[in-house]
């Protein structure tokens, strides 16, 4: 036993003295400051994770704006100075946005590569997102949220609330619930038709069972998400892995084909899938599952954070609050429970300054989001301040939190203030300086460049849709109003915007109307 122990003991130091002499990656001229780190593989990874921001910083602080760090088997140069980020979208030859998200959404999801390169299929994703998430498609997705939100809030909640009655809940698990039905409704239908349907009520209950059976899964499978990005395999996680399975059954084309008021992205997808993909049945589903995933995984925390922040700050609540009352009016809609439903399209909801304001600030607050160009090719990275070689397969990033929290751009970065992205007319302000210099980048929860989420549109109308309606139907406030602001849980970073590390209690009721 002992000469068993004394023999792999031996084995791992040679192992790890081999690789600190042979397998660590030297720094070539006119390359970035290198960190190797001291762990075979892992490299920085741990120190990383711990806290991204305050690593960053530090390294920042002894490098200066461009610096190398190996992270999980992958050289990542992190560019800080957002002066030079321009010159990063300007590469395009060089660098492929691609190649990183087309590997993670395969690796996590399941499905085979959708890079039409590899040949599992021809469809361009990026412009049928584009396609069916913006221009006149966003507008009848703006029409089917609204009207499922009012369906969720006071029907599918309706045995919650009682007149006049106070109900306490988790807001996070509020947000959460309330989003996730009713966009799992507004982009994968219903399975029921509201017409003639002697059965209605029956065929809503059950609906909403297996909605939030979906919930149930979405969150087990999201848990482990960060992992799976790591390049852990999900068998390692068997429940997480039964969970992405059982959404993958029920997002089956055959499944789908049984619901009503599909979106037309869901529809498309379908369509293109079963033209242009030789996937089996589960991988077209499984796409379907990744679309879930990226509708969800960070609107909730961003609608959670806005409504948190509005709690904590009555003034800003206030101002919310009656800039929508103001739209509502203009637009001569009248509140009721009567069952006849607000409509506010999307000029009206793109009308309200103030509550645009009060979402960035909720999303600078908690975005973590990375942004990621992989190298195809050996070159020169030219810069404002120098020019750097970039190897082959190395990965260029940036981390716009650094940019969120800097003092120079935002004053006392780590307050919220509702009104900071409005300017003196009470419009969107759009000057931001560092330096005594005009930023073009100051805000980017969504990423940049042609990577930019292009759902990012249909997120912010619906985090703007929910709060006109909780501010018109419900009363609110927190149980303890001298809660503190639960901390970011920086499991994710990377991923978009963070969770926080608990829940809070808060209390809702219908308003008197």
């Amino acid at each position: 036993m002992f000469l068993a122990s004394w023999i792999w003991g031996t084995a791992v130091i040679l192992f790890c003295v081999s690789w600190f002499l042979l397998g660590r990656r030297r720094r070539r001229q006119g390359e970035p400051p290198l960190e190797n780190g001291f762990l075979p593989y892992l490299g920085c990874a741990l120190k990383f994770g711990a806290n991204p921001l305050e690593f960053l910083r530090e390294k920042q602080k002894k490098h200066g704006h461009i610096f190398t760090c190996h992270v999980a088997g992958k050289y990542i140069h992190f560019l800080t100075d957002p002066f030079s980020y321009h010159a990063l979208m300007r590469q395009g030859k060089h660098l492929d946005w691609k190649k990183f998200h087309f590997a993670t959404s395969a690796k996590a999801f399941g499905h085979g590569s959708i890079d039409p390169a590899e040949g599992n299929t021809t469809e361009n994703f990026h412009q049928t997102f584009i396609r069916t998430l913006q221009g006149n498609a966003l507008d009848a997705l703006i029409e089917a949220m609204m009207e499922n939100l009012q369906y969720v809030m006071l029907q599918s909640k309706a045995p919650e609330l009682q007149s006049n009655t106070w109900v306490t809940e988790g807001l996070y698990t509020f947000c959460c619930q309330v989003m996730f039905e009713s966009g799992f409704l507004t982009l994968f239908g219903k399975e029921f038709n509201s017409n003639n349907d002697k059965n209605l009520s029956s065929k809503q209950e059950t609906e909403r069972a297996h909605i939030l059976r979906a919930l149930e899964y979405f969150k087990e499978f999201d848990k482990i998400f960060p992992a799976l990005v790591a390049g852990l395999p999900i068998h390692l996680f068997k429940s997480a892995h039964s969970a992405r399975e059982k959404l993958g059954e029920a997002l089956l084309h055959k499944n789908l084909l049984k619901r009503d008021n599909l979106s037309e992205l869901v529809t498309l997808r379908m369509f293109l899938n079963d033209t242009l993909s030789t996937f089996d049945d589960m991988e077209k589903a499984k796409t379907h599952v990744a679309v879930l995933w990226a509708s969800q995984a960070n609107t909730i925390p961003a609608t959670f954070w806005t409504l948190f922040y509005l709690l904590k700050n009555p003034e800003a609540m206030r101002a919310a609050a009656k800039e929508v009352q103001s739209i509502l009016e203009s637009a001569e809609e009248s509140i009721s429970l009567d069952g006849k439903h607000i409509s506010l399209n999307r000029k009206q909801l793109d009308n309200m300054p103030i509550l645009d304001s009060i979402i960035k600030e909720s999303m600078r607050l908690s975005s973590a989001s990375m942004t990621f160009r992989v190298a195809k090719e050996d070159f020169t990275l030219h810069l404002e301040n120098g020019f750097y070689n970039i190897r082959k397969d190395d990965v260029v990033a940036l981390y716009p939190q650094l940019l969120h929290f800097d003092p120079e751009i935002y004053a006392d970065p780590l307050t919220f203030k509702y009104d900071r992205f409005l300017n003196e007319k009470g419009e969107e302000k759009t000057d931001f300086y560092r330096n005594g210099r005009k930023l073009k980048y100051y805000y980017m929860p969504f990423g940049t460049g042609i990577a930019k989420c292009p759902g990012r549109l249909f997120a912010v109308h619906e985090i703007k849709q929910f709060l006109a309606l909780i501010f018109s139907y419900f009363e609110i406030e927190l149980v303890d109003s001298n809660v503190k602001c639960p901390s970011l849980d920086q499991s994710r970073a990377g991923l978009g915007i963070l969770q926080p590390s608990n829940d809070i209690d808060f209390r809702y009721r219908l308003k008197c109307l």
